[in-house]
């Protein structure tokens, strides 16, 4: 079951209001006590679908601040389950300064898809306060319908101790995020105190728009799970220097010769990774929207859908404070820049899209999606999927044969699209699975 097939349930959005079907799990265990391996993941699919939807919708939930929503509502779907996953472990001391979440108590019967459901629309409310009303009706829409869907097999009791249950550690959850130093970020992405240093080879705002430098403090927020020595430096970049013969022309005119030469192909690439705020769920949402759509095709249970939605979370959340702490340690400028001020003044607009505010290296597309693609490979193996995150804006669908072999593709797509040179890419990518590995390290089982 999708999200729509829950909120067609409660009567909004298209088709009827139909009482879907209750799966084969939960017929089986509607009338016992279950762990959350009993029961399908739907809830939790259609949950991050919606807050997928709502970062889209909302002013200000740029990539690093929508990164932070995701890494929160996986915690809290974890954390909100653990009692029903026997082997493993609460994350409390295993992220940073989270304290322990409310205990479940001994011997009381819960219903894992009511505790995930409370969970995520009450994290979801609290993550964003500045969500549209059209967002906020979504939100309360969707977990109306998953009330009404769970309480035809659910006593009353069981209903109000698990929603309880649930809002109980997102309330938790969201006190520990509250000191992380990215609390309501989405109202200053661009702080008018910050002044960006000058100097050869600097940073400096990029055409058409000249934004000011978007959260240049991000890399100082408390990251989930790694320590700031953790970060990878992945070194600095290629020396700056205008002399043509040098390394730093040569990758600007790496970048200058693709963007003109460009195949339809390479811009299908650009564009499909794009995943621009305001128009699309930001990179960080193209990483849980490949996760969703292989949980959904693979039947999921509800226990390997938590795990996997907290470690892609904090995958992503991790990698745009490592990489930001990246990007304004060394201030590089970008191709558009260096190629106006060294190659052609009259480059950009053929450019298939916009340089985002902020500096070049390492590539935020590399590090999350390197991240991202070394959990799943971890929790999934060698899977082969097809990516259809962007059906609804009409860009066709895209097949790999694994989660690197994606993840390589949305880095590179950053190099046709004028966005970044080579080694911010290839860096970003080491750096990124770091991130990843030292993730999948954590000792999430008993």
């Amino acid at each position: 079951m999708d999200r729509r097939r829950f909120l067609a349930m409660a009567g909004v959005g298209v088709g009827a209001t139909v009482l879907a079907p209750l799966g084969p799990l939960d017929r089986a265990n509607a009338a016992r006590p279950a762990t959350a391996a009993g029961h399908d993941a739907d809830v939790a699919l259609a949950w991050f679908d919606q807050i997928r939807r709502v970062v889209q919708h909302t002013p200000g939930f740029t990539p690093p601040v929508a990164s932070r929503a995701f890494g929160y509502s996986g915690v809290t779907l974890y954390e909100a389950l653990v009692p029903g996953l026997p082997e493993h472990r609460s994350l409390a001391g295993l992220l940073t300064d989270l304290p322990p979440t409310p205990a479940a108590g001994r011997n009381l019967v819960y219903d894992w898809p009511t505790v995930a459901n409370a969970a995520l629309a009450h994290i979801a409310r609290q993550l964003f306060p500045t969500a549209p009303a059209a967002m906020s009706g979504e939100i309360d829409a969707l977990e109306t319908a998953v009330v009404s869907h769970r309480s035809r097999v659910v006593a009353p009791g069981v209903m109000l101790r698990s929603a309880r249950r649930g809002g109980a550690v997102a309330d938790a959850v969201f006190d520990w995020a509250r000191t992380d130093g990215g609390h309501d970020a989405q109202l200053r992405n661009f702080p008018a105190n910050y002044v960006a240093p000058t100097g050869d080879g600097l940073w400096r705002p990029t055409p058409p728009t000249f934004q000011p430098a978007l959260q240049p403090t991000w890399g100082t927020n408390r990251p989930f799970a790694l320590a700031p020595d953790r970060f990878h430096d992945p070194g600095p970049p290629t020396p700056y220097s205008a002399d043509p013969g040098s390394q730093c022309y040569a990758d600007a005119l790496e970048v200058y010769d693709t963007v003109n030469q460009l195949t339809a192909e390479q811009r299908a690439i650009a564009l499909f990774w794009s995943d621009d705020p305001g128009i699309t769920d930001t990179p960080p949402g193209h990483s849980l929207s490949i996760l969703t759509q292989v949980l959904r095709i693979n039947a999921a249970t509800l226990d390997a859908a938590a795990e996997a939605y907290a470690k892609v979370g904090i995958a992503v959340a991790d990698a745009f404070i490592a990489c930001w702490d990246t990007k304004y340690r060394y201030n590089l400028l970008r191709p558009i820049t260096y190629i106006n001020d060294h190659i052609d003044d009259s480059f950009g607009p053929e450019m298939p899209l916009r340089t985002p505010p902020f500096p070049e290296y390492t590539s935020g597309h590399s590090v999350q999606a390197a991240a991202t693609a070394t959990v799943l490979t971890d929790l999934l193996g060698m899977v082969t999927f097809t990516d259809d995150t962007h059906h609804e804006r009409g860009l066709p669908a895209r097949t790999f044969h694994s989660f690197e072999h994606a993840a390589t593709e949305a880095a590179v797509s950053r190099l046709y699209g004028g966005i970044h040179y080579r080694p911010a890419i290839e860096h970003g990518l080491a750096q990124g699975q770091h991130i990843g590995d030292h993730i999948n390290r954590l000792p999430l089982r008993n």
